[in-house]
């Protein structure tokens, strides 16, 4: 093949053998570019024997001595190659960065360690090699990280080059504000020209903001507003009889309270969760206001249009429809959900008693459920094309809680760029759990075709 010619990625097994001279054995049906005789892993390259497998199988065959010289983990199953002028590049690597490291060597990231072997272990399904790290596992003289690789025996950890990109999972708000957290982003992305995915958490009002302008979208977002004053909640409870007041940057349901007004009684209830479920009765607006918001700053806080939902055994139902970049970089949806409120619960979260449940054990009535899926699929692709948009950075994911209302229109109520994982903890929801996490870490493969297309260039 001639010089110079970019071939599109492809997955293929790998193995490792033992010689001392760095060797690429290359599988059968890929053809090679000519005059190919480097080896790329992550930021590191080799010179090598590239040649053709000797025995004519599929899979890529690597030498120990290469293999130690690119520093890639001999515990490799699956992965893809790119091929560009005289480089071939196999991954690709893919670096998780986040937050809240512990000295337990089989809980590195404590709590949150078993969801990150779940996503790891997606790695033959994804074809790339992801590995955990934060920011005091940089080697930035040596260019090399000290990553945390999840496989059959468990955590282990090794030195790897620097990614060919960066998925973005620190837990919180406060770590992605530190500092440190900030510049090494900055660093990663503008010096080395890394593709950093899934930056920053969404801020509900900006997100409101920037999607309103967009008149393909506006018809989803119920009115939303920073909290100022008495008169905008009572004004908005005339207009819809019901308001939401919720933290701007909340989330799991923690702070949110529902206010109700009752025209024959005069009063006004709010529903909201500490220790459980509560439902309080006032008076008047006032009185609400100061008993339960005193202690709050509302410059923290909005106040959103509550919508009435339909409803399962006489409870709330909203849905949480999970939408990822495919190997194409265009959006599928690859998870729908129902959450059905809990006794008393302001919000459908699990930990407030709530329920979820497929769309088949929503309704049995197939109609109903096309019905339902067809609204849903529709309002989120609709919405993640106009927020990748609108909103700054390389956006892979995004989790959506969305309401039907008893007139059939589907609602916005909030955009995750980090989507929780309760929904799948349904027996039925296993497949979808697979697929969402895959593809989560296959997004990477597009990123580094993107860049050997267009080397140094930063996209969204």
């Amino acid at each position: 093949m001639k010089r110079g010619v970019l071939q599109m990625a492809r997955k293929y097994k790998i193995e490792f053998f033992e010689a001392s001279d760095p060797i690429l054995y290359t599988p059968q049906s890929l053809p090679i570019l000519e005059h190919t005789d480097k080896v790329a892993f992550g930021s590191k390259i080799a010179a090598a024997k590239i040649e053709p497998h000797p025995n004519g199988r599929n899979v890529f065959s690597v030498s120990s001595a290469l293999a130690g010289e690119l520093r890639m983990p001999a515990f490799l199953t699956v992965l893809h190659c790119f091929q560009n002028s005289d480089i071939l590049m196999l991954g690709p690597l893919v670096g998780i960065f986040t937050a809240g490291f512990t000295p337990f060597e089989n809980r590195p990231a404590g709590a949150r360690s078993a969801w990150f072997a779940k996503l790891l272990s997606a790695q033959p399904d994804a074809g790339v090699v992801p590995f955990l790290f934060g920011e005091q596992h940089i080697d930035w003289e040596q260019g090399v990280i000290t990553g945390y690789f999840y496989g059959r025996a468990g955590w282990e950890k090794q030195e790897v080059p620097f990614p060919n990109a960066i998925y973005d999972r620190l837990p919180n708000r406060k770590s992605e504000k530190l500092v440190n957290a900030q510049k090494i982003k900055e660093k990663l992305e503008n010096e080395y020209f890394i593709p950093w995915y899934n930056p920053g958490f969404f801020n509900k009002l900006e997100i409101h903001e920037r999607l309103f302008q967009d008149p393909d979208v506006r018809p989803y977002l119920p009115e939303t507003n920073p909290l100022t004053s008495f008169h905008q909640i009572e004004r908005m409870l005339s207009d819809y009889g019901m308001v939401y007041i919720k933290p701007v940057n909340g989330s799991l349901g923690l702070g949110v309270h529902q206010i109700l007004y009752h025209h024959a009684s005069g009063a006004y209830y709010c529903r909201y969760r500490d220790t459980g479920n509560r439902l309080l009765k006032f008076s008047s607006l006032e009185n609400l206001m100061n008993r339960v918001f005193s202690k709050k700053q509302w410059n923290r806080l909005l106040v959103q249009q509550g919508i009435f939902l339909v409803t399962d055994g006489g409870r709330p139902v909203d849905f949480r429809v999970h939408t990822n970049k495919d190997g194409d970089g265009n959006w599928v949806v690859t998870a729908i959900a129902a959450k059905v409120a809990g006794p008393g619960s302001p919000t459908t979260h699990v930990r407030s008693g709530g329920l979820i449940k497929t769309l088949p054990e929503l309704t049995e009535n197939p109609e109903q459920q096309e019905m339902y899926r067809h609204a849903l699929e529709t309002a989120a692709l609709k919405l993640s094309r106009a927020i990748d948009e609108h909103v700054e950075g390389i956006i892979g994911e995004i989790g959506f809680d969305l309401g039907i209302s008893t007139d059939g229109k589907v609602w916005l109520f909030e955009a995750n760029s980090k989507p929780g994982r309760s929904i799948f903890n349904h027996p039925f929801m296993k497949a979808c759990d697979l697929l969402t996490r895959k593809m989560s870490l296959s997004f990477a493969v597009y990123l580094t075709e993107r860049q050997v297309q267009s080397p140094g260039e930063m996209f969204p």
